[in-house]
């Protein structure tokens, strides 16, 4: 399999991907999937794509489908994947990866089962800040990893129906993946706490007045553990996804106002010069040179301007786009599995649907099942 035929599913944030797949040299954009008719022909008439379909059931029985990009909303994820997976196509899907642990572990199964592959399309571990932070890992210039503190706080207001309500870290993939994705760890238990309350009329949709999750998460098979919070409704705070890394050697800390460097942290130095801001590079040279250009721009970045709500609240997920695209296509033709594969995705997003388990029962220690670890 050298190209690869794709099918986009959802059709709002999903279309920021069309033009990635149209450009990549292993990728055919061989259809679009959306039940509203109306959009469906915008999208497909503006992108000229000809095989439409307004039945996700329809989508999956074409055999000329290789493989789905699943952008449906957030309770569709586990039984869309599911479905693909059953169907024989491979998955890549944006987060998370499901909203209940028993479709985190259908899909970690059935990819065992057929050989299917699955990817979670994490935009946070392939940021450019991000990918920075763990190019002074991998180069072993942080020293010793010692802590990592990740959050990500966003006023949710205006988002979708399915939106308002729902618990702090059953979306909590922005700042759990960069913590876990850094060095590869996993999550081996965690303990979380609630803090505050969102408005009274909001508590019902999921039977959670939360308004912020404090999570401590212990590392399996290593010494470390991350803190990460999360925030969706009434907390004054502006966009920010983040993660922060202190070595023994070198620190990151991400900016606390958007569009300011990063601060790093270098230990022995003079007390006044220990930190230092660094606009983090941008790693399009590590793609075909054919997407390069969509690390800065795209369908709602760039000069077109800030159509849609992950851009003006999101600054275009770090340039990450076109490298998910890159490395779902890169996992179908080489074999390998890119970061996250199927477990590495279970992992991830167990740790914020289990964390809210435990602040429901008082920060309680709950433990990630094992078919979720390597």
């Amino acid at each position: 399999m050298s190209q690869i035929n794709i099918a986009i599913v959802g059709l709002g944030f999903g279309a920021e991907f069309i033009p990635i797949y149209q450009c990549h040299p292993d990728a055919n954009m061989e259809a679009i999937c959306q039940r509203t008719q109306s959009k469906l022909d915008e999208i497909g008439d503006k992108y000229g794509i000809q095989k439409r379909y307004s039945s996700y059931e329809d989508l999956l029985a074409d055999p000329a489908v290789h493989a789905v990009h699943i952008n449906s909303p957030i309770p569709d994820h586990g039984r869309q994947a599911i479905q693909a997976l059953k169907a024989g196509k491979h998955v890549a899907c944006t987060v998370p990866m499901a909203t209940t642990v028993e479709e985190c572990r259908q899909i970690v199964a059935l990819v065992k089962e057929t050989g299917l592959k699955y990817m979670m399309m994490e935009t946070v571990v392939y940021a450019r800040e991000f990918l920075y932070m763990k190019e002074l890992y991998d180069n072993g210039e942080l020293g010793k990893l010692q802590f990592i503190k990740a959050s990500h706080q966003q006023d949710m207001d205006g988002w979708p129906g399915y939106w308002p309500g729902l618990p702090p870290m059953h979306y909590a993939t922005h700042c759990v993946g960069p913590a876990l994705g850094l060095a590869r760890n996993e999550a081996e238990y965690v303990s979380c706490f609630a803090s505050g309350t969102i408005r009274e009329e909001m508590h019902a949709a999921y039977n959670s007045p939360f308004a912020v999750e404090s999570t401590h998460v212990k590392f399996k098979d290593s010494d470390l553990s991350a803190h990460i919070y999360r925030s969706l409704f009434d907390v004054a705070r502006q966009y920010r996804e983040t993660i922060e890394v202190y070595g023994s050697e070198k620190s990151v800390e991400w900016p606390l106002i958007e569009h300011e460097p990063l601060v790093l942290h270098t230990a022995k130095k003079p007390e006044p010069e220990i930190p230092s801001k660094v606009k983090a590079p941008d790693y399009a040279h590590r793609l075909p040179e054919e997407i390069r250009a969509f690390t800065t721009g795209g369908v709602y970045g760039g000069e077109v301007g800030g159509e849609h709500l992950s851009f003006t609240q999101g600054a275009g997920h770090g340039g990450s786009h076109p490298h998910l695209v890159h490395q779902f296509l890169n996992m179908l033709n080489s074999g390998e599995d890119s970061y996250p594969n199927a477990i590495e995705s279970a992992n991830i997003t167990l740790t914020g649907i289990l964390a809210h388990e435990s602040a429901l029962k008082g920060g309680e220690r709950i433990d990630l099942p094992q078919w979720s670890h390597r």
